[in-house]
């Protein structure tokens, strides 16, 4: 039996909750909930308990004494960004082992220190990608293993967030990197994981280049939102912001947040136009893996839509992949988080007609990943892996550091060697690719007529 006990209890954690608490009975048990903020205990105390489970809560300073008691043997960590290394270290060194949603961490420091415990301790750390559990994701994978673009090259991958979910990460702590890393550590943790996966290798050059240019007080005034308050609620602007969020109107948010910010005094709904916020919205990377891949990436945090273009190219021709994304960005609107539409997959061979794959069925959370990653952490009989979708800690530091890179190169402007900043990190497991050097036949010329 699993004996779980979870830290941080926001949106993104009630998945973890509902999983570990009635997902795999007689497998998983969730034994303990922890959270800076009391109120939220109480609302996933709540949850629970209509459901017949009473599960006890408690501050970070207990967190030791609650794995003795409790007799807890995994922790899940589901915490603000920047606190994810303390109760990883924590739980390795209480003799847990752990699963930490991405972001791993958020600096290299941070990681540096989650690699000597886990080298200390001997535990296991589970780094949760849903994105590989995307099927239609998976599906790429199978396709680039096959070998129907021979030895990958080059890749393009460009991210749109829209103006519901990009800016809702100017809204939240994510606003500052002190907490999130910025989106190059909070949000592209996930493509750059899934770059790693895709092409079987790692990051060793990054040059990156990005400003703040949209959520700024300037681009309030171009709207004329001069009368504008430090956050939504309350604002004089309201009925005019095209950015405003009420939470009162949505009851799950209400209770989460707007409810309990006497716990902490953290609001949800913080003006998306402040002079404080310190992240970028518009990123541009170049980056070169080992072995020779080169990728261009881009993420824009204000786009028109929501979804991603990415393509691969290879000795044997070029794979094209797309994704148009719901929304999903305000938990509580009774939206799907990350629903994926719109997919398409196109393989253009160099001496040949290109022709249309049909895209997996990807319906559901995150693109149909999130139930296909709980199922995976908690079920006591996982099937074999033949694609690799388990992720530890290498994945979840190699993942991260592509971002930190990506940091570092805009705030000194200059390429960064990512093998310079920690030390002592294998390569994650990756399947073989034994077909993408295969000899390549060409195709015979038909004579002139």
């Amino acid at each position: 039996m699993q004996r779980v006990i979870q830290v941080g209890t926001g949106g993104r954690g009630e998945v973890y909750r509902d999983s570990a608490a009635y997902g795999f009975p007689g497998v998983v048990e969730l034994v303990g909930l922890c959270d800076t903020n009391a109120g939220r205990i109480g609302q996933y105390q709540q949850v629970l308990r209509e459901k017949g489970l009473e599960v006890p809560g408690f501050a970070p300073d207990r967190f030791e004494a609650m794995i003795r008691e409790q007799k807890a043997n995994w922790v899940v960590v589901t915490s603000r960004d920047n606190t994810h290394d303390d109760y990883v270290i924590r739980a390795l060194n209480a003799g847990c082992d752990v699963i930490c949603e991405k972001p791993m961490t958020t600096d290299t420091v941070k990681c540096q220190a989650i690699l000597a415990a886990v080298k200390k301790t001997g535990r296991q750390v589970r780094v949760t990608f849903n994105m590989r559990y995307s099927p239609v994701r998976m599906q790429v994978k199978e396709l680039l293993q096959s070998g129907v673009i021979g030895k990958i090259l080059s890749v393009e991958f460009r991210w749109m967030l829209n103006t519901s979910h990009g800016a809702d990460y100017f809204r939240r702590w994510h606003r500052n990197k002190v907490n999130s890393g910025g989106l190059m550590v909070h949000k592209a943790t996930h493509h750059f994981d899934c770059v790693n996966w895709w092409i079987n290798s790692v990051p060793s050059t990054v040059y990156a280049t990005g400003t703040r240019q949209f959520y700024t007080p300037q681009q309030a005034e171009r709207y004329g939102l001069t009368r504008r308050g430090s956050r939504c609620h309350g604002c004089p602007e309201s009925a005019r912001c095209p950015f405003y969020l009420d939470m009162a109107a949505y009851g799950h948010m209400k209770k989460m947040y707007l409810d309990q910010e006497s716990h902490d005094g953290y609001f949800r709904d913080q003006c998306v136009f402040s002079p404080e916020i310190d992240i970028e919205d518009t990123m541009n990377l170049a980056v070169e893996y080992r072995g020779g891949v080169r990728m261009s990436y881009s993420l824009n945090a204000f786009a028109a839509w929501e979804g991603y273009e990415i393509a691969f190219n290879g000795t044997k021709g070029r794979l094209e992949h797309g994704a148009r994304e719901g929304a999903g960005s305000v938990f509580g609107d009774g939206s799907t988080p990350g629903e994926v539409k719109g997919l398409s997959v196109r393989v253009w061979p160099l001496f040949g007609k290109p022709y249309a794959v049909v895209p997996a069925d990807s319906t559901g959370g995150h693109g149909g990943g999130d139930e296909r990653l709980m199922a995976d952490l908690f079920r006591p009989d996982p099937p074999p892996d033949p694609l690799g979708l388990r992720a530890d800690y290498r994945a979840g530091s190699w993942s991260i550091l592509t971002g930190i890179a990506a940091n570092i190169s805009m705030r000194e402007r200059r390429v960064v060697e990512v093998d310079s900043l920690v030390s002592g990190l294998a390569l994650p497991d990756y399947p073989p690719a034994p077909a993408w050097d295969e000899p390549i036949p060409l195709p015979e010329k038909k004579p002139a007529s």
